[in-house]
């Protein structure tokens, strides 16, 4: 078994964190491939992380039976853009604040080795999104969410959303989620958006402060295509991709967003259900009251 890890080289703690990895790794008789992305910190690699072949991402993810994403949620979401085009499943190594995605931390993930080797784990398609900017411009991929922002414009923006050719309506807005089940314990969330169990094959639409208090989120199915328009603003809008790859046009213009035909393959333990994770890292359904769910 070959097992790729990619690192978030931003972090602080990033270099005890890559050679915690690789020893439990070592232990298990795992070989490990590291992307080589860890060359930006050459200057203190440690000779753990040097006997390592290193190799390009795209090669690794490639090569390798698993990914280890090491880093926290921006980092997975990282990863999967990265993985888009390939099968190879990815696990995360949380060394970040949250860990939504990234479910495992160093001890968790070295007990898992085992169930790693013995196939006792399981491994979910999460619906991703693709979408493209006036019909044969930018073409963009997110798990999480794509996100029309009114950026520095400081009134609202005029949009015009429709669903498989049908008009659904025309609003002012700061602007508009497109998320994904992954996406709806993000910003989605933070918008009024609904919890979407990943399970769900479904697409999310949360209008970012419209203003109107009808227009409400709606919850298609992920076979519908979208197109929304927009229609004003003067200055450059931003459309952002999972909160990290951000794309500017100017009004007006049209995004035409689809369910991805390549899911990204998230590897979990049989132990940890997505309803405990929502409890223990959401506080979601915990009673301030007394604690207790």
């Amino acid at each position: 078994m070959k097992i790729g890890i990619i690192p978030n080289t931003t972090k602080h703690n990033i270099i005890e964190a890559v050679e915690k990895i690789l020893l439990s790794l070592k232990k298990y008789n795992v070989d490990a491939l590291l992307g080589d992305t860890i060359y930006r910190l050459e200057k203190s690699l440690s000779e753990t992380i040097k006997g390592t072949k290193i190799i390009p991402e795209p090669e690794l993810i490639a090569k390798s039976d698993f990914v280890v994403s090491l880093g926290g949620d921006g980092t997975m979401l990282n990863t999967s853009f990265e993985a888009k085009d390939y099968d190879t499943p990815i696990l995360g190594v949380n060394v970040g604040k949250l860990g939504f995605l990234a479910e495992f931390d160093f001890d968790s993930f070295d007990a898992f080795i085992p169930q790693l080797l013995d196939g006792n784990y399981l491994i979910e398609d999460r619906i991703a999104l693709e979408a493209v900017l006036n019909e044969e411009g930018e073409k963009l991929f997110a798990l999480n969410d794509i996100v029309i922002d009114k950026g520095y414009w400081p009134k609202m923006i005029e949009l015009n959303l429709a669903i498989n050719g049908e008009f659904v309506s025309t609003f002012a807005a700061d602007g508009l989620i497109i998320a994904t089940p992954t996406g709806s314990t993000g910003y989605a969330l933070s918008a009024g958006g609904p919890i979407v169990s990943p399970k769900s094959n479904v697409i999310t639409i949360i209008p970012i402060a419209p203003h109107t208090l009808t227009m409400r989120p709606l919850v298609l199915d992920s076979n519908e295509e979208i197109n929304v328009e927009v229609k004003s603003g003067e200055e450059k809008i931003q459309i952002n991709c999972d909160g990290q790859r951000v794309n500017f046009a100017s009004p007006p213009l049209s995004i035409k967003i689809k369910r991805s035909s390549h899911p990204i393959r998230l590897v979990h333990s049989k132990e940890i259900s997505y309803f405990q994770v929502l409890r223990n890292k959401l506080y979601w359904g915990i009673d301030a009251r007394n604690n207790q769910n």
